[in-house]
């Protein structure tokens, strides 16, 4: 039943229920599917009036719902995290998904970037797939009803909520993280889990703008870059830079986008960056060595020609000056004139600029939580707690996050499912 409470309060139904899942977002509601489909009485709670909310949000609200790849190469977006998802998402891969959304009368799309949406571009299409799909196999979905607290005895776990309790011999955890609390991800399950004995990873926000107090950032707001280079520079002299390659977004607090928000992790972890820099490479697909060819030959036989007119040939207008600024060279300065030392302050400028982050937008804006349930806590076979029998954990409040691109909800999709597969 969704909508509202049982009928006849919670504590009429307080011995009902073989699995209870705690969570009716994507790693809930296929949970909650999977149990019901093995014949457990399976009732699924969400504090929310509306189930999947977070659903209904993503993807500028046309929810990206999995990637098109195969299962190791979706694992392996996870960082230390991937071969904890191999057997889930193996499981679960991201076809499955797709088959088991286009069942549900919800054709999809892959577009060119690997995302996988559906056809109609709205979210809500997926959410009610979803909320159809537990329906039908069994469970009883209620929305509205928030869990208080989680305690354990002999008979199984007792979810305490306004008026009474469920009780259940499983428990499926699917509260996921802390970001977006707007959504109502606002950690409830990490005390619980800690009151049953698991340790939390240092939470943080992940997938979230960066802030930067430089002015000719914040007056390119609104400028879209399709393919942009970001570097995170570590303090460590021999710890790795952290590079990723795609789209980014000028705002008129910082930058956004697919890749700053990728990499945003790095500024919310206190990493012990180098500095509080990113490095931005504006034409990743050209070298320097072959800017400078190009540039000699233009001078050559185009002597004439002004700066800006070459460089707005490689980069939007707004761009092109705002590097042109930043390197002393005016925009109508000959090609045949071009100063060494701006020369190559440009060129600088144009394959490592670096921009200052003095922050995030937090919790508030991530799309995911970093850190969570420490996986060497959890069985990755089954999504079993090592330390509680009979306790699941799936989706967000495990201490794994991933890249922009659908990764997250096919974690989410995958884990669910394998916990109620085992519940």
């Amino acid at each position: 039943m969704t909508g509202g409470p049982l009928r006849g309060g919670p504590g009429e139904m307080d011995t009902a229920w073989e699995v209870i899942v705690v969570g009716g977002g994507a790693a809930g509601l296929m949970a909650a599917a999977a149990a019901a489909a093995r014949g457990r009485r399976t009732l699924l709670l969400e504090k929310n009036k509306k189930f999947g909310v977070k659903i209904l949000m993503s993807g500028g609200t046309r929810c990206n719902l999995t990637h098109h790849a195969s299962p190791r190469e979706v694992a392996d977006q996870f960082r230390g995290a991937a071969r904890f998802l191999y057997k889930a998402i193996g499981q679960l891969p991201p076809q499955a998904v797709v088959d088991l959304i286009e069942a549900e009368g919800v054709p999809t799309k892959v577009e060119a970037t690997g995302k996988v949406f559906p056809v109609s571009d709205r979210a809500i299409d997926v959410r009610d797939a979803l909320v159809r799909r537990a329906e039908r196999a069994g469970a009883v979905l209620v929305s509205g009803v928030a869990v208080k607290g989680i305690a354990r005895d002999e008979i199984g776990f007792r979810c305490l909520v306004e008026g009474g309790k469920f009780t259940a011999a499983s428990l499926i955890l699917c509260t996921g993280g802390k970001s977006y609390p707007g959504c109502g991800t606002t950690g409830d399950g990490y005390p619980w889990a800690v009151g049953l004995g698991h340790t939390i990873q240092p939470l943080h926000p992940a997938l979230t703008p960066l802030l930067s107090d430089e002015a000719w950032v914040h007056e390119l707001s609104g400028l879209t870059l399709p393919l942009v280079g970001c570097r995170v520079p570590f303090a460590a002299e021999r710890s790795p830079v952290v590079s990723r390659r795609g789209a980014l977004l000028f705002t008129h607090t910082g930058i956004s986008g697919p890749e700053p928000m990728n990499v945003s992790r790095y500024y919310t972890a206190s990493q012990c960056l180098a500095q509080p820099w990113l490095q931005i490479d504006f034409l990743p697909e050209r070298t320097k060595d072959s800017l400078v060819a190009d540039l000699r030959q233009a001078a050559g036989t185009q002597g004439r020609m002004a700066i800006g007119n070459w460089l707005e040939r490689e980069l939007p207008e707004r761009l092109a000056g705002a590097l042109l600024e930043r390197s002393g060279l005016p925009r109508g300065q000959r090609l045949a004139e071009l100063p060494h030392a701006q020369l190559y302050a440009l060129l600088a400028n144009l394959k490592e600029c670096p921009v200052r982050i003095t922050g995030t937008k937090g919790f508030d804006k991530a799309e995911v939580t970093a850190g969570g349930i420490a996986l060497t806590e959890v069985n990755p076979q089954t999504m079993e707690s090592r330390l509680v029998p009979g306790l699941y954990l799936a989706g967000e409040i495990l201490d794994v996050d991933g890249p922009i691109g659908g990764f997250n909800f096919q974690a989410a999709f995958s884990t669910g499912t394998l916990a109620g597969r085992h519940a």
